[in-house]
Formats: structure tokens, C-alpha cells, sequence
């Protein structure tokens, strides 16, 4: 039978041996025990973590912070629209986030800047508070890359009630070899703002998920900005360069030398 292990109170820290872990990650462990139960602090703090969580998949593009973050990257910026018509029906109908809108195809259509190397969207997904807090930092840091690369950048495009998939229509209507989509990632009880970058090459609709490559987890307390800046850069211009996304292209960048 395991001994039960003594529940750390902020007068004897030094009582619980769990205490050094803990400080390396932000997951629950070693939560303590009340009886048969979890100490109320932690169960509590359970619940606020669970309201965080649904606050994100409910939560909206801040597109006046965004437009001004973007402005200063001289890009021309759409906004568009998926088919689901509400945030309730975005949930409820999960195909209806991977197809543009009538107006929005329109939109598109009428900005194709021709072929461009690669199209960026900004997608709220399923947290867009992951957008409206780390998209800006991370662009700031990624688009000089590629831009002194020589790579074509078409418009920027903000995608409300969008799935990872619209990027496949986006990226073909904007004529671009390569579609990158910076989406809010599903919320969890320690994480409910991760940022995910999806990308594929040679965009078209009807792709599934082993055309495409992704880097997730991207805010400071996991992959953070400037890691994810140089891991994206390495992965779009190898997939340009080899002309190709998903399974086939692998992430190499750390047996690169210093």
C-alpha cells in the first residue's frame, strides 16, 4: 500500500518531496490530499483552469490590435470568413470551418497579387486568443527572416471561425506555393492560448493532414518566439526548396552545425 504523502502547506514547503518537480513543469502533479479528496486550493484551481479553457474557444480575434501589429510589416492584409455563420455553429459543424465563405472567395480572388511563395493566415481555431497574444511577437521575428530570404509574400490574411484546412483554399485563390496557417490550438488545463503553424505546399482543397507539417505549443512557456521563428524558417525553405510538405519533409534544423 502507498504511503499516503504529507501535503505541503506554505509554513513547511520543505514537507512535500514533490516541490523541486514541480517547478519544471505545469502540470498537475503531486497535488496533495485532503482525506480522499484533493486540497480545495487545487480543486479550485482546477475549475478557474477549466473556465480559462472555455473562455478561449469562445474568445474572438482582436483584429484592431492585429491590423496595427501587421502594419508594420508593409503587407497588405485581408480579412475573411469561413462558412460557419457563428461561433456556435463554427463548433457544431466542423466542415464548415475548412470552406471560405461567397464573399470571402470573392475577396481573394480580386487581391491574388499572382504567384507568391508563400501566403500567411491568421487563424482564430480554437483559441483566438492565442493569436490576439503571440502571432505579433512571432511574425516580428519570422517574416524579416524570409523576406531577406528573397521569398514573395502575398497578402496577409485574417481567418475568422477557421480551421487548419481553409488555409488549402486561401493559399490556392492567392496562386502561392506554400500556405502557412498560425491557428489557435485546442485549449488545455495548462495551456489555453498555445499557438500552432501549420504549412503545405502546393495548396488545394480536399489535402489531408499528411500534406502538411506542424510546429505547435508556441508561447513563452513552451516553444517560444524565437526558437519557433528559426525552426518555421529552416522547415518553409526547405519545403520550398524541395517542393514538398508533410510526411516526406523532416525536421533537420537541430544536426545543422552551430
Amino acid at each position: 500500500m502507498t504511503p499516503d504523502l504529507p501535503n505541503p502547506t506554505p509554513a513547511n514547503p520543505e514537507a512535500d518531496p514533490w516541490a523541486g518537480l514541480r517547478a519544471f513543469t505545469a502540470a498537475r502533479i503531486a497535488l496533495g490530499r485532503n482525506g480522499t479528496s484533493v486540497p480545495l486550493r487545487e480543486a479550485l484551481a482546477f475549475k478557474l483552469a477549466h473556465a480559462h479553457a472555455r473562455d478561449a474557444v469562445y474568445s474572438t480575434l482582436n483584429t484592431e490590435q492585429l491590423l496595427a501589429d501587421l502594419a508594420a510589416q508593409q503587407l497588405p492584409v485581408c480579412q475573411v470568413r469561413s462558412q460557419a455563420p457563428t461561433r456556435e455553429a463554427y463548433l457544431q459543424r466542423p466542415d464548415h470551418g475548412r470552406q471560405l465563405d461567397e464573399p470571402s472567395k470573392k475577396l481573394l480572388a480580386e487581391q491574388a497579387p499572382g504567384d507568391c511563395d508563400i501566403v500567411l493566415i491568421l487563424a482564430d481555431g480554437l483559441s483566438a486568443t492565442a493569436i490576439n497574444d503571440h502571432a505579433g511577437p512571432l511574425l516580428r521575428l519570422l517574416l524579416p527572416q524570409l523576406q531577406h530570404a528573397g521569398f514573395r509574400l502575398g497578402p496577409i490574411v485574417l481567418a475568422e471561425h477557421a480551421r487548419v484546412a481553409l488555409g488549402d483554399e486561401i493559399g490556392q485563390l492567392l496562386r502561392a506555393r506554400l500556405a502557412l496557417v498560425l491557428i489557435g490550438e485546442r485549449p488545455g488545463l495548462s495551456s489555453p492560448n498555445s499557438l500552432g503553424a501549420y504549412f503545405t505546399y502546393a495548396p488545394r482543397p480536399g489535402l489531408t493532414d499528411e500534406a502538411r507539417n506542424c510546429v505547435s505549443n508556441i508561447r513563452p512557456e513552451g516553444l517560444g518566439y524565437e526558437l519557433a521563428a528559426d525552426k518555421l524558417f529552416f522547415l518553409l525553405r526547405e519545403a520550398l526548396r524541395l517542393q514538398l510538405s508533410g510526411v516526406g519533409l523532416k525536421d533537420l534544423s537541430d544536426l545543422l552545425p552551430v
